[in-house]
């Protein structure tokens, strides 16, 4: 293996302000959108002819970006090699009749967004983030990343058994936000929400709003070997596969295939919308650049075979406090590099092939990587991954970065690893 690349604490730092500036998946292929137009990339319209010229070029629609760059001489049949990631974290989502309230407090009426850790949102402060889409079909960011809301706690004076018995929270009764005292107005979040994204909110003629927390990401330890931020999974991978792409359209040396960022939204339920892997985006993009390049069917299908994608999503680092809930053999640690993950069952797409496939990108960088398989007696959670291979027919391998609180508003991993991994996304992508 080549000599391990020595850690540049630069690509974290550049991490903490990514995770800190995407409070949503809106605003994270925004932020991923304005990176790739610095190295050279061109955004294009779904609705628009696609041309045969050589370059970067991307897709926006909705959370999901998918981002591409062709190099001079490619033909229709040249084969893609796609990193796949997610913008969607776990979390509080407004409804439709947001104003809400009672004894004298003003809240926000919420749904529960994906599978989150409910505990980790409460007695925190908590912003406001998404989008506002506009009576003209145009659609308008908002960031309100200051203290706005707060899900309260129950005093332990009036819950004496909390300790010993386990927190127990109804997510309808106990999640709903406080942010003010008085009387409920009806529309009130609205205007609030029109006045700090600049306009009119007779406008507004719907939203897609979040919350989120406030504090931002920072080094931990005594060392400060450790990174603790929100929405690690997944913008811990749309960050280095942005990274790896923008790199390998401006190496110097084409690749002998065209490389891709499929970053989706949805995946924490289920990925079925059409900004979701399980939606048709990705297809549809790769097909019409193939059919833009002057290919058929003939070519799509000779390109999709030689197609690969390394689905990059976080992973379980062994819990030190609950060891046993991890597979004995099988203990990722933080700062051990990328993870390579396997489910006979499934749930992630990695096979011999894709094992062989992955540990020869990390070999080129002098990445060290760590295997991961879930315990027998715990239930494995899964990735795009599968959705990929399945629906396009792609050989898929599922990889990552291991980290602990997976879900929480706040999550913990190695300040190396995603300098790691994206040294290992680079190398996929540009050989």
């Amino acid at each position: 293996m080549s000599p391990q690349p020595r850690f540049d604490r630069g690509h974290t730092d550049d991490l903490t302000g990514f995770l800190d500036r995407s409070p949503s998946p809106y605003h994270a292929v925004a932020n991923a959108a304005e990176r790739l137009e610095k190295a050279g990339f061109r955004k294009v319209e779904e609705t628009a002819a696609w041309d045969a010229a050589a370059g970067g070029k991307y897709v926006l629609r909705g959370g999901a970006i998918i981002a591409w760059y062709v190099p001079e001489g490619a033909g229709p049949e040249t084969p893609y090699r796609i990193v796949g990631a997610h913008t969607d974290s776990p979390n509080l989502r407004v409804k439709p009749i947001p104003d809400t309230g009672a004894h004298g407090w003003r809240q926000i009426a919420v749904e529960i967004y994906g599978g989150t850790l409910l505990n980790t949102w409460l007695d925190r402060d908590l912003g406001l983030s998404g989008r506002v889409t506009l009576r003209s079909g145009e659609h308008a960011l908002v960031s309100v990343d200051r203290p706005l809301l707060r899900v309260p706690q129950l005093a332990v004076h009036l819950d004496r058994s909390v300790n010993a018995d386990g927190l127990k929270l109804d997510k309808q009764r106990h999640m709903t936000p406080i942010w003010g005292l008085g009387k409920v107005e009806e529309g009130d979040l609205v205007r609030f929400v029109a006045e700090e994204a600049g306009v009119p909110a007779a406008d507004i003629a719907g939203w897609d709003l979040m919350v989120h927390s406030v504090e931002p990401s920072a080094y931990l330890g005594r060392d400060r070997e450790l990174l603790a931020g929100p929405r690690m999974d997944n913008l811990l991978s749309v960050h280095a596969g942005t990274a790896a792409l923008a790199a390998a359209a401006t190496s110097g040396t084409p690749p002998h295939h065209i490389p891709v960022l499929a970053a989706f939204d949805h995946e924490e339920n289920g990925s079925q919308s059409d900004t979701g892997a399980d939606g048709p985006l990705l297809g549809n993009v790769l097909e019409r650049s193939v059919f833009a390049r002057g290919g058929g069917y003939e070519e799509k299908a000779r390109a999709f075979a030689g197609t690969v994608c390394l689905s990059s999503d976080t992973g379980h680092a062994v819990h030190p406090n609950y060891a046993e809930r991890h597979e004995p053999g099988h203990h990722p640690v933080p700062n051990g590099g990328p993870i390579l993950k396997v489910n006979v069952n499934q749930r992630y797409a990695t096979d011999g092939s894709g094992r062989a496939v992955f540990t020869a990108a990390c070999e080129r960088a002098g990445v060290p990587w760590q295997p991961f398989v879930s315990n027998n007696a715990m239930p494995c959670g899964t990735t795009i991954g599968p959705i990929t291979a399945a629906r396009h027919g792609i050989a898929t391998v599922d990889i990552g970065v291991a980290i602990l609180s997976m879900h929480s508003a706040r999550e913990l991993c190695g300040a190396e690893d995603p300098y790691l991994l994206a040294n290992a996304l680079s190398a996929f992508l540009e050989n």
